[in-house]
């Protein structure tokens, strides 16, 4: 028994000391590998190609509407989601695809309070350049930085749209890995419900109905504690990296206009 004991025991250890390799799936690369994908995807590093902090259209026109950062899952790069562009510019925003330290040729590691930390800084930077209003997207752990960014209340934001978030990071650990006592060894907790309990803009919460990954509890754990104006679009038999994201689909337009404060009524 006391082997048993002591195997298990160095099992957490190795577990707290190493989990951020089981959180953060980063694909990286080289700063010239970096702009030869930009440039085959016709985007632009941001703000400079010396330092940059995310990605944008080159072909994106001025515009009034306002400026969305997206700050994307725990997997690959910024690079992967010109989806955002393809949707959102149509609409008339302008896009930007937020990436974190440690991914694609940007240097440091991801850890909560990296990736908040610098998204306040990229968001402040998207004010600087763009002025008002901004908009924070973020997708699964995105939806992390930008409840951070938000407790932060360095950055004014009118409003937020999150992609199968979840209520903490501890919530959906010690759901997936319960026998490691997850929920106490966690150490990037992204306490959602707790960041943004004091946010008075429009949310909207997007959850797939067969998550996988994030269980559904967890989402609506997160929806529900939110004290101000919100709403839940809800994606039938989609699971977590399955949603439906054609640039045509309806549900892109009905959430800016929600969370923008257009007149929109739930069908």
């Amino acid at each position: 028994m006391l082997s048993i004991l002591l195997t298990y025991l160095l099992l957490l250890l190795i577990v707290f000391l190493f989990q951020r390799k089981m959180i953060y799936f980063p694909d990286t690369y080289s700063i010239e590998d970096q702009q030869q994908l930009a440039d085959q995807a016709d985007l632009k590093l941001w703000p400079s190609a010396d330092d940059y902090r995310g990605l944008v259209s080159n072909t994106s026109q001025p515009n009034n509407k306002g400026t969305v950062i997206v700050f994307h899952g725990n997997a690959g790069s910024a690079t992967d989601r010109t989806y955002y562009l393809d949707a959102l510019e149509k609409q008339g925003y302008r896009v930007i695809l937020a990436e974190y330290p440690g991914y694609a040729a940007r240097n440091g590691a991801p850890s909560e309070a990296a990736l908040v930390s610098d998204g306040v800084q990229t968001a402040k930077q998207a004010l600087n350049d763009f002025g008002e209003p901004v908009f924070l997207w973020g997708e699964s752990i995105g939806g992390g930085v930008v409840s951070g960014i938000v407790q932060s209340g360095q950055v004014p934001v009118k409003g937020i749209v999150l992609i199968t978030p979840f209520s903490s990071m501890a919530d959906v650990a010690q759901h997936h890995y319960w026998f490691f006592l997850a929920k106490w060894l966690i150490r990037d907790n992204f306490d959602n419900i707790k960041n943004l309990q004091n946010y008075s803009g429009n949310a909207a919460i997007l959850i797939a109905e067969a998550d996988e990954i994030i269980p559904n509890k967890y989402s609506l754990k997160l929806f529900e504690s939110l004290h101000h104006n919100k709403k839940l679009w809800t994606f039938k038999g989609a699971g977590h990296n399955t949603l439906p994201l054609n640039k045509e689909l309806p549900w892109w337009q009905e959430v800016m206009q929600f969370v923008n404060g257009q007149n929109w009524v739930s069908p």
